[in-house]
């Protein structure tokens, strides 16, 4: 049966696509790059998108953090119920002109992702997915897969790969191994593309939201290193998130 979204992850798509749209034009010209005080990146296209998806987020009246605002300071007051934004996830992707960036948007209740988008506009892939409907590519409805017998696909990150990480993988049974920029890895999990990603390196509550949704909904987990659900509104860590599990 295929899942439907609500009217309000609807709307969500809607403002990812739209947000695609600015990203890709941009996207296709000489594009510049600038340095922010924590010495990541940042280009017109991680503004443009981000414009688009608070104009298009007011409307219901919840507050939001987005990175590029957090990044300059103007983070509202958070209550149990807020949205998290990742207007450009994988800026360095984006610069490098791999595909491999997503818009990433999610709805938090709690402490827990409960609806997610992550849409890759140069792969034209979107996911979503909402707790208690499910989750889908598009209109396609996808599911965890029960990880195979004959080892593990595990998806791994480009940009961060680490000691750490490579440690871990080797005291498990890996059959494989897929690259992946940005948060597609969690979508990978969802779609029964890959059965693990793990994270040892520093991630932000942005970055990780939307796909950890779509996850969720799909019938995976994401766990910290400790075995406790990672969540979400950790303003006193400055809503950075400790190493995780994201599994089928």
């Amino acid at each position: 049966m295929r899942p439907t979204p609500s009217p309000q992850t609807q709307h969500l798509i809607a403002l990812a696509n739209a947000a695609g749209r600015a990203i890709m034009s941009i996207y296709a010209t000489d594009f510049t790059t600038k340095t922010k005080s924590d010495q990541s990146p940042v280009t017109e296209a991680d503004e443009a998108a981000e414009r688009i998806i608070l104009e298009g987020l007011a409307k219901f009246n919840i507050p939001v953090i987005s990175e590029e605002a957090a990044a300059q300071g103007r983070i509202p007051a958070i209550a149990d119920h807020f949205f998290l934004v990742d207007p450009l996830d994988g800026t360095k992707e984006f610069i490098s002109r791999n595909g491999e960036f997503t818009i990433n948007i999610a709805e938090i209740k709690q402490g827990v992702p409960v609806s997610g988008v992550v849409f890759a506009p140069a792969r034209q892939r979107i996911f979503w997915g909402e707790i208690g409907k499910g989750a889908a590519e598009d209109d396609t409805p996808i599911h965890v897969r029960k990880p195979p017998l004959d080892g593990l696909t595990v998806a791994a990150s480009r940009s961060h790969r680490d000691a750490a990480t490579d440690e871990y993988l080797s005291k498990i049974n890996v059959k494989s191994l897929c690259s992946a920029g940005s948060s597609l890895k969690f979508c990978l999990i969802a779609a029964g593309e890959a059965d693990l990603y793990p994270r040892f390196g520093r991630t932000m509550e942005w970055d990780t939201a939307a796909g950890h949704a779509v996850l969720l909904a799909a019938g995976g987990k994401v766990l910290t290193t400790e075995g406790i659900p990672l969540s979400y509104g950790k303003r006193e860590q400055g809503y950075a998130n400790p190493p995780f599990i994201a599994s089928a």
